[in-house]
């Protein structure tokens, strides 16, 4: 920031039918402000700006935005995409927007023309071992980290430990690296200097929700052990 603040950056996940004034309580939760007595949709967004501005938070990042969009509601839909881009364009202070979720959100985004020019769309493939640049990129990731974290993670460097780990974040980038960062976490505060593999099987249990030890990370049959598609219901669930 120019007064030398630190700029922000909020993280809201969507989950569930929510509206334009949900996700503004959503984002003054995040801002740490409770709401007194009922506001309107506009007093709500108002209070997002000004406290925003305060606290420096320069963007928000709306993850699995697709919540927002339905099939039926095209009038609501709209709506939505309007409030974007005037978020975008707020000229109190304006703020930068990432949307992300599955490729069908871009398709909703281009339905509004002006906001899909404010914006510009990214694709991340799945992670696929079998790639050569995937398993570079992989093995990157965990060893930038793991110095970020002052830690030792080379026992772990081997491509089968690296095919668990894609497999525990459903071939997911961004749940890859938000693994990693939960389990060096647990590796700092348990004072260790090695990170292990048990430090992953619990910031798998904590990230999905699911008994302790029980793992892509330490159970040897795990491709028949876990599915996938539940393992995404259940991250939708904890959020």
């Amino acid at each position: 920031m120019p007064d030398g603040r630190p700029a922000k950056i909020l993280h809201c996940i969507l989950s569930g039918k929510v509206t334009w004034k949900d996700m503004g309580v959503k984002i003054l939760h995040l801002l740490d402000y409770k709401l007194k007595g009922r506001c309107t949709q506009a007093d709500i967004w108002d209070m997002v700006i000004k406290y925003a501005k305060m606290q420096g938070v320069v963007g928000i990042h709306f993850d699995e935005c697709k919540h927002v969009f339905t099939d039926e509601g095209q009038r609501t839909n709209q709506q939505i995409l309007d409030s974007f881009k005037t978020l975008l364009k707020e000229t109190r202070w304006p703020l930068m927007l990432i949307l992300s979720g599955i490729p069908s959100l871009a398709t909703q985004i281009a339905k509004e023309e002006q906001l899909a020019h404010l914006l510009r769309t990214v694709r991340f493939e799945c992670i696929n071992l079998e790639r050569e640049s995937d398993l570079e990129e992989m093995s990157k990731l965990i060893y930038c980290y793991a110095d970020k974290a002052g830690l030792d993670v080379s026992p772990l460097a081997t491509r089968s430990f690296l095919e668990r780990l894609s497999f525990a974040c459903c071939d997911r980038w961004g749940l890859a690296i938000e693994l990693l960062i939960e389990a060096f976490t647990l590796s700092q505060l348990a004072g260790e200097t090695v990170c292990s593999k048990e430090s992953f099987s619990q910031a798998f249990a904590n990230k999905y929700s699911t008994s302790i030890g029980y793992s892509p990370f330490t159970v040897s049959d795990y491709r028949n052990s876990f599915d996938q598609d539940t393992l995404i219901q259940l991250l939708h669930r904890s959020c």
